[in-house]
């Protein structure tokens, strides 16, 4: 049995097509995503059954479809899936507020204006974020994907299309230590991922969308207190899957090399130096740090 779902958004004028293609297009493998022109394909878990998410983008719209397998199988509402394709395509970040704000900036403001509507790309759950965010922690890109990889592969639920789903929690929990290991997981990072589907399954962890600040300081402090995971590992995933502007990534190696260059500074930029540098930019930390990447690649934030 098969269900399946249509609707359709209406993008922004200056939306970056191409940069939300890229993002989706890191695995060259495709065995979770699968971007080909204007379009990418996408296994997900929906409501516990492997699904198809299609998004088409063309003439400012995108054309969402969700085609479901399964046995007991509901069509999802219209209103469901816009949610979700909206989370994913960053439409709910106040970016035009942001670049209202600092178009003129004797600093940023060439740059801003130069990336216009330039937006955070979501991963489709938090704690598909997560789990990415645990996963790149001190490796490089291209170690995190094969590692994401080969997570997918051992785990993931494979949907009639052929493309694997990104795994969720339930099935996380069923893989021991060792397994993940095999996938290529550090022991630290193997525990930490562990720990976090057990803290979601006993009510512990919630990782819902924060309603303000106090809810976001709640849940970054309950992160924190999770053995293997760090500030940058929090702030990533708020980034990447709960539209968080203003986490810092003043450790992320790719925003120091690039504030260097817009600094015209000959030093490095320490860790230190660009918390401080990105203080001034808050409640928009975390987007601005979107903007030092997007000096380097489409694809790489």
């Amino acid at each position: 049995m098969k269900a399946s779902c249509l609707t359709e958004i209406i993008l922004p004028n200056n939306y970056h097509t191409k940069d939300f293609l890229a993002f989706h297009q890191r695995d060259e493998m495709g065995v979770a995503e699968i971007v080909r022109d204007s379009q990418v394909k996408k296994g997900i878990i929906w409501h516990e059954n492997p699904a198809l998410l299609t998004m088409t983008m063309e003439n400012n719209r995108a054309k969402i479809q969700l085609d479901i397998d399964g046995d007991k199988v509901c069509s999802p509402q219209p209103e469901a899936l816009s949610t979700l394709a909206s989370h994913m395509l960053g439409l709910e970040q106040p970016v035009d507020v942001f670049e209202s704000a600092y178009q003129d900036h004797p600093v940023i403001g060439a740059l801003v204006s130069r990336q216009t509507g330039l937006r955070i790309y979501q991963s489709a759950t938090p704690f598909e974020a997560l789990s990415w965010a645990i996963i790149g922690q001190q490796i490089s890109l291209s170690a995190a994907i094969s590692i994401r990889r080969r997570f997918i592969q051992a785990l993931g639920l494979q949907h009639s299309s052929g493309l694997l789903c990104f795994p969720n929690y339930q099935q996380v929990m069923q893989c021991s230590q060792p397994e993940l290991r095999q996938c290529g997981f550090s022991v630290s990072k193997a525990n930490a991922l562990l720990n976090v589907c057990q803290l979601i399954d006993s009510g512990a962890l919630e990782l819902n969308i924060p309603a303000g600040e106090d809810e976001m300081k709640r849940l970054t402090n309950s992160l924190l207190a999770i053995k293997g995971i760090g500030m940058w590992t929090v702030n990533y995933a708020l980034l990447r899957g709960f539209s968080y502007l203003d986490g810092s990534l003043h450790g992320d190696v790719a925003v120091r090399r690039n504030l260097q260059h817009l600094l015209s500074q000959e030093d490095k930029v320490s860790a230190e130096q660009a918390e401080k540098w990105l203080a001034d930019f808050s409640p928009w930390k975390a987007l601005v740090g979107a903007h030092l990447w997007q000096q380097q690649s489409s694809s790489g934030y």
